[in-house]
């Protein structure tokens, strides 16, 4: 099976999450109970990631339109995201795992926003895997954001270049995304990294994010690795 070191660059896959709330309907549960067992998947991902020598790791947690699901999931969505911060954010760091986060943090309130500033200072120097949160994150509202930034810093017009313009991004230091994996069987990218997904392969699966095992992150590796990626030029 080819894994990341098969590669020529640090590979980074992106994957987002879905189906929580079906893997919980299923079964006759509440909504949070598949949210619950989602931060079970989210731990065997990065598991998975570490084991495969994967370098990137990004998850689509929270988007920005989540906001508008029930207050009631809101909070539990917020509740789970504090739980899983502070109960998992030592073994990561033991294992050499870097958090950043991307994304409109604030929005979440000062002393979760300082929790997840802190956790990035305190895992900064890890290298073995870069885990990055999208919380409260929106591909339309990144490339908004990133062109006001650039208005700000003083850019003329003839200034902006596709190369300069990603350093105003969230994800700016951040190579882009080699793989995307979507979860439940939907297939579209839902407003996910809308500018850095611009060449990245695909991989869609029917598995439930609740039921996303090892296996299946391996499945998307090997299929990933049978791909051609050209980004743009003609077959030789």
């Amino acid at each position: 099976m080819a894994d990341a070191a098969s590669h020529s660059v640090p590979l980074h896959v992106a994957i987002i999450m879905d189906g929580n709330g079906r893997w919980a309907a299923a079964r006759g549960l509440p909504r949070v109970a598949g949210h619950r067992e989602g931060a079970k998947a989210v731990r065997r991902a990065i598991e998975a990631a570490v084991n495969h020598g994967v370098r990137y790791l990004t998850l689509f947690a929270f988007s920005s339109e989540n906001w508008q699901r029930p207050a009631g999931e809101v909070q539990d969505l917020t509740f789970l995201l504090k739980h899983y911060l502070r109960s998992e954010l030592a073994e990561l760091h033991a294992e050499g795992v870097q958090l950043k986060v991307i994304g409109e943090r604030e929005r979440f309130g000062p002393a979760l926003a300082k929790e997840l500033e802190e956790a990035e200072r305190k895992t900064a120097d890890n290298k073995r895997l870069t885990l990055v949160l999208a919380l409260s994150y929106g591909g339309r509202a990144e490339i908004v954001a990133a062109a006001r930034r650039a208005i700000e810093a003083g850019l003329r017009p003839e200034e902006l270049t596709e190369q300069n313009f990603v350093n105003f991004l969230f994800t700016a230091g951040i190579p882009d995304p080699d793989l995307v994996i979507r979860t439940s069987g939907e297939q579209r990218v839902s407003n996910f990294l809308l500018w850095q997904l611009a060449y990245a392969e695909i991989w869609f699966t029917k598995v439930l994010w609740p039921d996303f095992c090892a296996t299946d992150f391996a499945g998307a590796l090997e299929d990933y690795a049978g791909r051609e990626r050209r980004f743009g030029a003609r077959p030789v």
